[in-house]
């Protein structure tokens, strides 16, 4: 089979065509190790491969799964699999196997998927560019000298590339649609508590954390959804009943929906010029598929929520690297952590645990608040980012004053940790690109358990503006 066929499928299409013996999951798997082997070095999007692994795996009989002999890749963050590193991008973690299979990457390998290798991520996923000092930072196939996002910011590059048609991200502030905005992919951040984190973990940092994939067709993430939605065994609590089917759903009319959109940041600042045409031409084109479109935003006090957040950032942050120096045997500190996550894991420190249960209740009644707003509209189309893609090295890692070292991260990413907070599904679609050629998405949130319609609404934006002929400069 040829690379060049392989990467104009999707993941269903790739599926389909195993389905009907046109051709054999092996073949889909040598095709995909010669283009990451073809691309991966200009990139750095894969920093681990199982390349014999997959190969053994493609020529056993597959689960007759719905993506049966489709190649994958795993985030370097809780993408665990058994005996395979899984290093959350730090020096901290030693590069051991791990000794078990996450909940979620069990129900990856039951739909048919071959997984070969781990995807490169910023130290901890805690910034949205990917660039830690134990990876090195991953290129974006558009333009090699931006940012791919973060901290899914692998994934990306590696689906935006053709590497693979989808691949594991994870969505803590935005990790899964920062890094489609930038890279130009379909980018969905479920309803909190959608799939399961288990066996190590029941929820990040009081259900700020979710995962699901990144991919370059709606049908494949609404597909991805099927497999993997419901909860695993313990898990603190679940998130709303969904649809039999979310592919199915996804089929039907979203019917004609009230949308607000936001043209400024909460504080009334401008967003880049780029990313400004991109949001108007998104609610043109809704208001052309007969939706009600309006200027509005919900009553969010940035500050508070932002202090809230970080609260719950920070400490889990702390919890996490205590755990791992506990079972290491290893101090924390310059040798093995960068400057800013020394001082986010120095601010976790600090934090009490009143004021822990404090910001839990605050974005609690946020989301209370924000859930009150969308009685009145049923989606909220904002930017994903406030500029196009950042250049590699914006970030200064060696700072570890987080007030200093975050502060460009905010002006970059002003809504994407909201719905974190709330625990609201929202999607990044691929909509515009620049005049220089980068990706510039923009992003749809429903209220909790709205998957289903945003990917309706999804589906006829794709219909209407598609995506899937455009390429990057790293492509063939």
């Amino acid at each position: 089979m040829a690379a060049i066929d392989y990467a104009k499928h999707d993941g269903l299409g790739l599926a389909k065509l195993v389905h009907h013996k046109e051709v054999k999951p092996i073949e889909l798997v040598d095709a995909a190790i010669e283009r990451i082997e073809r691309h991966n070095p200009a990139l750095n999007a894969i920093v681990w491969t199982m390349f014999e692994r997959a190969r053994e795996m493609a020529k056993k009989k597959l689960p007759d799964g719905p993506f049966k002999g489709v190649p994958f890749l795993l985030k370097d963050i809780m993408g665990h699999m058994e005996g395979v590193p899984n290093r959350e991008g730090t020096r901290l973690t030693p590069n051991m196997p791990s000794p078990v299979t996450a909940e979620l990457v069990h129900r990856y390998l039951a739909a048919g998927l071959i997984p070969l290798g781990k995807t490169n991520v910023p130290e901890f996923g805690l910034v949205p560019t990917t660039e830690s000092k134990l990876y090195g930072p991953a290129r974006n196939p558009w333009n090699v000298a931006h940012s791919t996002g973060g901290s899914s910011g692998g994934s990306g590059a590696a689906v935006a590339s053709g590497m693979v048609p989808m691949a594991h991200a994870n969505d803590g502030g935005g990790s899964i649609r920062i890094p489609a905005s930038a890279c130009g992919l379909v980018g969905l951040k479920p309803t909190r508590a959608r799939n399961p984190m288990g066996p190590l973990v029941g929820d990040i940092m009081s259900g700020l954390g979710i995962d699901h994939i990144v991919c370059r067709s709606v049908r494949d993430s609404a597909a991805m959804l099927d497999v993997t939605a419901g909860p695993g065994l313990g898990d603190p609590y679940c998130a709303p009943a969904g649809p039999k089917s979310w592919l199915a759903e996804m089929r039907k009319a979203p019917g004609k929906l009230r949308i607000a959109v936001a043209m400024t940041r909460f504080d009334g600042s401008a967003f880049h010029p780029e990313v400004t045409a991109a949001t108007k031409a998104a609610a043109k084109l809704c208001k052309d598929l007969g939706h009600r479109v309006e200027e509005a935003s919900p009553p969010v006090q940035q500050e508070p929520m932002i202090g809230a957040f970080m609260a719950l950032w920070t400490s889990g942050l702390a919890m996490q690297i205590d755990m791992i120096a506990a079972m290491t045997g290893t101090k924390p500190g310059p040798k093995n952590l960068e400057g800013l996550t020394i001082g986010l894991y120095e601010a976790g420190l600090k934090v009490t645990a009143a004021q822990y249960l404090g910001a839990v209740l605050h974005l609690q009644a946020l989301a209370r608040q924000v859930a009150a707003w969308h009685e009145r509209y049923d989606v909220w189309l904002t930017p994903t980012l406030a500029t196009p893609p950042i250049p590699i090295g914006t970030i200064d890692f060696d700072e570890r004053d987080p007030m200093k070292g975050f502060g460009p991260i905010i002006d970059y990413v002003p809504f994407t940790a909201l719905q974190n907070a709330t625990g609201q599904p929202a999607i990044n679609l691929p909509l515009h690109m620049t005049a220089d050629g980068l990706p510039v998405g923009v992003q749809f949130v429903g209220h909790i358990g709205a998957e289903a319609l945003l990917l309706q609404l999804a589906r006829t934006i794709e219909k209407a503006e598609p995506w899937k002929h455009r390429r990057p400069s790293i492509w063939d």
